[in-house]
């Protein structure tokens, strides 16, 4: 039998081995750092600065419930008047605030900025409530410190994270800092190191196909949040979303006809920015007519294409990376209304730049649907998508997961399949009320794919979420309905 022996000499040497034979070794030992005077009254200023701070501001940020998702937001004043991002809030009337002091309270939507700016305006019933102080436009300087506090993942109310300003984007209105900001933190305050907010979190950047916090962050800045809140005190700001929500607002989208000319378009620094990973993107629009089929491809030999077709509201309709063959992207969809969709013409990576071909088209005869399509016969929606850090969190077991409208009719079969090589994936179809129509794990004991058929029950709008089967699945997939 073999004892292993260690100990410590005061001569410095570490002697190690086993009875019959001992080994010996210089190590050097460090003599124990030490803080001068210096040091440990400039580390504590520090301690001091972010309890102060935390202590300050923190009982005036809440969390902000939807249907579909949580963010966060700060209370500007005292009758409640509470400020966060438009994508938080754009599919919502009313939303549950939760205070830090526990109290749930009803918020009403009052205000969304104009042109895409990612700000919103919430209103809840209550007097005497803490608030943000606002720093002064223009203040904020590159390397002065940063603190967001926020709901990071819907789960963790009230987390306070530090860093500094990294860069300061003055065309759009943008600050972007290393302190961490997650899903969640979206519409919480970015503050300064008198408890001042400087900027509103509202993006990270992470490129498709990864996770995690990167150390890159964005706020708007107060020189695009202050005259936004002077029309939401005015009663000039619109009560509805006017368009998606981007990064730092965005470019006026270009008007296109379908069957018109291709467009030659350019995506460069003075495209808008995407607020999901900050890749460049140009907008277009064009009026369909419900149950019209169209087609949309975008293609380059310059960077690597990616289509975003959104929803008259807004949302997402339909998107696509490479369906068009050698990196180019194509989505066919059947519009569910009639109303101004607005294409996005992105790229795949963030900071591609370079020129592309746009087209737009619909089949001959195609119009108002007059009768539901026969099952398993043609593509209603196809969408390349992914689970990740900006993803929606389902409450029940905290699985990543997105989420699409269906417009069907009473009587209508549709098949729902969603593939993934990354992650087990799970499908679940809920009506207009939110009760379960249907939902699936795997299509068959030898794949992890899922597969939904179902007969609608009645007309109406369903929501088909796209979900991991547990909480440590993400990755990309594709959803296709038919």
């Amino acid at each position: 039998m073999s004892y292993f022996l260690l100990r410590q000499v005061t001569s410095g040497l570490l002697a190690f081995g086993t009875l019959g034979s001992v080994l010996l070794a210089d190590v050097i030992v460090p003599a124990p750092a030490r803080l001068g005077t210096r040091g440990v009254a400039q580390a504590q200023d520090i301690e001091e600065v972010n309890v102060r701070v935390y202590r300050q501001a923190s009982p005036a940020v809440v969390s902000i419930q939807t249907q579909t998702g949580t963010g966060s937001g700060s209370i500007i004043s005292p009758d409640g008047l509470i400020l966060t991002n438009a994508h938080v809030v754009s599919n919502a009337r009313q939303v549950r605030v939760i205070l830090a002091d526990g109290r749930r309270l009803d918020g009403e939507v009052i205000a969304f900025a104009e042109g895409g700016l990612d700000l919103a305006a919430v209103r809840v019933r209550a007097q005497n409530l803490p608030t943000v102080p606002l720093a002064t436009p223009g203040s904020v300087e590159v390397g002065q410190r940063a603190f967001a506090i926020g709901t990071p993942f819907g789960q963790f109310q009230g987390t306070f994270t530090t860093g500094i300003v990294s860069r300061l984007d003055t065309n759009r209105g943008l600050i972007q800092t290393d302190a961490a900001i997650n899903p969640g933190n979206s519409g919480g305050p970015l503050l300064n190191s008198q408890g001042q907010m400087i900027g509103v979190n509202s993006a990270i950047f992470s490129p498709r196909g990864t996770s995690g916090n990167t150390g890159i962050g964005f706020a708007i800045s107060m020189d695009r949040v202050q005259p936004f809140l002077v029309a939401v005190r005015e009663g000039r700001a619109p009560r509805t979303a006017q368009q998606a929500p981007q990064l730092g607002g965005g470019p006026t989208a270009r008007r296109i006809t379908l069957n018109g000319a291709p467009v030659q378009g350019v995506l460069s620094s003075s495209s808008g920015v995407l607020s999901s990973d900050s890749s460049f993107f140009n907008a277009y629009t064009f009026q369909g007519q419900a149950g019209q089929e169209v087609t949309i491809e975008m293609t380059s030999r310059e960077v690597n294409p990616y289509l975003i077709l959104l929803r008259p509201d807004g949302s997402d309709l339909a998107q696509d990376n490479d369906s068009g063959g050698d990196r180019n992207a194509r989505l066919t969809a059947v519009l569910p209304e009639t109303g101004l969709y607005t294409i996005l013409a992105n790229t795949f990576e963030a900071g591609e730049t370079g020129r592309y071909r746009l087209s737009a088209i619909t089949s001959a005869g195609s119009g108002t649907a007059t009768t539901p399509p026969s099952p398993n016969t043609r593509v209603l929606l196809r969408v390349e998508g992914s689970l990740g850090p900006n993803s929606l969190v389902w409450a029940e077991d905290n699985s990543l997961y997105q989420e699409y409208a269906l417009d069907g009719q009473a009587g209508q079969t549709v098949t729902i399949t969603m593939e993934s090589i990354e992650f087990d994936t799970y499908l679940i179809l809920l009506d207009a009320n939110g009760r379960v129509v249907g939902q699936n794990d795997d299509e068959s004991p030898s794949s992890t794919n899922s597969r939904l058929t179902v007969t609608l029950p009645r007309t109406g709008t369903y929501r088909i979420i796209a979900n991991a089967y547990d909480r440590n699945g993400q990755g990309r997939y594709v959803l296709t309905v038919r």
